[in-house]
């Protein structure tokens, strides 16, 4: 049998950089993640002239400079020749004589070496797979004949599974719906409609009266709750700031606290539906210890320090995760107002819009991790729920708002502000129904999230299935 031989990617892919010298933003191209191949772009709001794109054609392997390592390549299908695509997806020509290119995907689907090139990624900000490094790569390649045989072999056994994955998928799109749907009718007060009948409203007990409650909160900012964190702050503040005044040139300075801090009146019009007898409509703001800040970023270092600083991923999935977290080289004081106490809320003022403004509750040791700039902490008043508080927060009425209040496009991470966050609206609940409906939301999100373990197995199953048909078919590989 003759041997398969080791070809470098370069020897038969050449780089196409036919460029578009009109480019109609109805015909544009983009690589799904998960290996789930190309497709046609959604129209996006853009600042036309503002990106250089080129001409692609069907045939072409092409893939995602960012997202390589998580599947984002394929072969450009007919329907979308002459689309087109800027330089971060760029599309190469193959050399048909030597490599099908069906058998060139295969390749990289075979034991996800897609993922390995991921230590090939450069760049400060954000990584990308250059093409002269792509193109450097080196597959096994057998004669065209035996390349046919397994493409027609893998793809008929492959197209077996897409149904098991496709049910996988609108399993997880179930899951996620579902999800959605106890978070928003937790903070609609539906979930406890039972509750509140054998608990009826209890005018002037905090308890049991959402306004009682309120009026508790403006008693304590009277007696200097409120006042004391945000002067504490300032002086946290001050302490870091005189590490690096350009940093921290950004966060709010005193006289414009106020402003923040006054909490606009709520209008019928912004009330997104109608909340039980006994509640009451606030602002996030209102119910802070101190006004929501940003966190400071120092350059990070590759090596062990004593001060660890968050990453955005501590918190983009709506529970804090201590493993994100990055090292800097850089004395800071204990006092400073950007170490985290266990209990503090932390919201992403800057993310892709599908992130931007997600949060959660900071769950580690105390001053165990600053937070950086992206970020912004609160903290709630004592005698209300941090969890309802963060349920409200992450539930799709809040969830829409914060996306439609960033600021910025899509490329540029759009942001949001202190005076976003302080307006957010919190249908307040009285205190025992807050924690009755902590109790009883955490109880169904977690039936969620076993359906949700299931389907994982299952997608786990059929990655594993397609590994071993791409194995047996490659078995002659030498």
């Amino acid at each position: 049998m003759i041997a398969w031989k080791k070809v470098k990617i370069g020897d038969f892919l050449t780089e196409s950089k036919e460029e578009a010298l009109n480019s109609d933003a109805s015909k544009r191209i983009t690589v799904r993640l998960n290996c789930k191949g190309v497709e046609k772009r959604p129209l996006k709001a853009e600042k036309e002239g503002a990106t250089k794109y080129f001409i692609r054609h069907a045939g072409q392997f092409i893939y995602g400079k960012q997202n390589f390592h998580k599947g984002a390549f394929g072969i450009i299908p007919e329907e979308l020749d002459g689309f087109t695509s800027s330089a971060d997806l760029p599309a190469f020509d193959i050399d048909t004589s030597r490599c099908l290119p069906d058998f060139l995907s295969l390749c990289f689907l075979l034991n996800e070496r897609y993922k390995a090139l991921q230590k090939n990624v450069r760049g400060v900000g954000s990584q990308r797979l250059a093409c002269s490094v792509f193109l450097q790569e080196t597959v096994f390649l057998p004669d065209l004949n035996t390349q046919k045989e397994i493409v027609k072999t893998v793809s008929m056994q492959i197209n077996k599974l897409e149904q098991f994955f496709s049910e996988i998928e609108s399993q997880k799109s179930y899951a996620k719906q579902l999800r959605q749907n106890i978070l928003q009718e937790a903070i609609e007060g539906k979930l406890t409609a039972g509750w509140r009948k054998s608990h009826p409203v209890q005018k002037g007990n905090p308890d049991f009266d959402a306004e009682a409650l309120f009026e508790k909160i403006q008693e304590e900012k009277s007696h200097g709750g409120f006042a004391n964190a945000n002067r504490l702050t300032a002086i946290s503040e001050k302490t870091v700031r005189s590490l690096d005044r350009t940093a921290l040139a950004k966060n709010p300075c005193d006289k414009k606290k106020k402003a923040i801090n006054a909490a606009k009146p709520i209008t019928d019009a912004e009330k997104p539906f109608a909340i039980p007898d006994g509640w009451k409509w606030v602002r996030l703001g209102e119910i802070c210890k101190s006004t929501p800040r940003n966190g400071y970023s120092p350059k990070a270092v590759d090596f062990e320090t004593p001060i660890k600083t968050l990453k955005l991923g501590a918190v983009t999935y709506g529970v804090f995760n201590p493993n994100e977290f990055k090292y800097i080289n850089e004395e800071i004081p204990k006092d400073a107002y950007c170490w985290l106490k266990k209990g503090d809320i932390l919201i992403e003022r800057s993310n892709s819009i599908e992130y931007v403004g997600i949060c959660a509750i900071y769950t580690g040791k105390d001053n165990e991790f600053m937070y950086p700039d992206l970020l912004m902490k609160f903290r709630i008043f004592d005698f209300i729920s941090t969890e309802f508080v963060h349920k409200a927060l992450i539930a799709p009425f809040n969830r829409l708002y914060f996306m439609n209040s960033a600021k910025g496009s899509q490329k540029t991470m759009p942001k949001i502000n202190q005076e976003c966050v302080t307006n957010t609206l919190i249908p307040l609940p009285p205190l025992a129904e807050q924690k009755e409906i902590v109790r009883i939301t955490e109880n169904q999100l977690a039936k969620v999230s076993a359906l949700e373990a299931q389907i994982a197995t299952r997608e786990t199953y059929a990655k594993c299935l397609m590994q071993s048909i791409l194995k047996d078919a490659f078995e002659e590989e030498e």
